[in-house]
């Protein structure tokens, strides 16, 4: 399989991260996404008309939506798909957090066009969302958002989270969303892209445990 890539987009990354916790294999393709605008040329067309990043080629079969790539590499791992609607509702708001949270990270680190404090408002709408889901999860046991076991839904909407300070928007009064983020990168097979590290180069926040409400 082939993905054409750029190493800072968390949409590209859900696509890495999936590929890397299945043990499979992944050819990347760099796509010159900024400054060279590369996904926009004719070239690029042929591959993907709509012009956007990331793509997914597995030989005649060509993907462009990061939902349905997570979806395809975890095909013979139906485990990682979720059940119920509860989770095709958190699959489906993954567009959301990149809307908000992604695009103020692109307005702020790329100077990409938007309405930066709509985007800002809607990122903190959403984490408080996520915040208080998780911290009924926790409150039942569960580490991730569906369950005890990380599901599709997590991978798609955990790097527009993890970067969203990019986008000026501090994870400090997410505790929930901070051990989320925590129990993801110490998944077996975790990568990290620019921004989004491993869990053992991270540290506790003072006056807590690993176990407690850490640091993301």
């Amino acid at each position: 399989m082939i993905l054409y890539d750029y190493i800072l987009s968390p949409e590209c990354y859900t696509a890495r991260l999936m590929a890397s916790l299945l043990g499979k294999p992944l050819e990347t393709v760099a796509v010159d996404f900024h400054p060279g605008a590369e996904q926009r040329g004719a070239a690029f067309r042929r591959i993907n008309p709509a012009g956007t990043i990331p793509v997914l080629v597995d030989e005649a079969l060509i993907l462009t939506e990061p939902a349905a790539i997570l979806t395809h590499l975890a095909g013979d791992a139906p485990e990682w798909l979720g059940r119920g609607a509860v989770g095709q509702e958190w699959i489906s708001r993954a567009g959301h957090f990149a809307a908000s949270l992604g695009g103020a990270r692109l307005h702020e680190m790329l100077s990409q066009p938007g309405d930066l404090a709509t985007m800002q408002a809607d990122g903190v709408m959403w984490l408080r969302i996520l915040e208080a889901t998780l911290t009924e999860a926790r409150i039942s046991g569960h580490a991730f958002l569906t369950g005890e076991k990380p599901t599709i839904a997590d991978i798609l909407i955990f790097p527009h989270v993890a970067l969203a300070p990019d986008g000026g928007i501090s994870l400090d009064d997410y505790p929930s969303i901070r051990l989320w983020m925590r129990a993801i990168r110490s998944l077996p097979g975790f990568v990290e892209m620019p921004g989004i590290h491993r869990l053992h180069d991270l540290s506790p926040e003072p006056g807590h445990e690993v176990g407690g409400a850490a640091a993301c």
